[in-house]
């Protein structure tokens, strides 16, 4: 059984060979989103910047019962 091959095997083998340049495309993409390094004085900023969420956010101030 050592020369099966899955069908998906298979099509992820025959797309690297049709685009050969695919896994360093992939990286790339990652690298836009993902890959980053935080900066801790922004992410400090960002986290003291939040404005906690009211428990029902389309409730306006007039709507409410006391």
């Amino acid at each position: 059984m050592a020369s099966y091959e899955s069908d998906i095997t298979r099509f992820l083998h025959e797309l690297k060979e049709k685009k050969p340049d695919l896994e360093r495309k992939q990286r790339e993409g990652r690298a836009i989103w993902w890959d980053k390094e935080l900066d801790s004085e922004q992410l400090k900023r960002w986290r003291q910047s939040k404005v906690p969420q009211r428990p029902y956010v389309y409730q306006t101030e007039r709507d409410q019962v006391d």
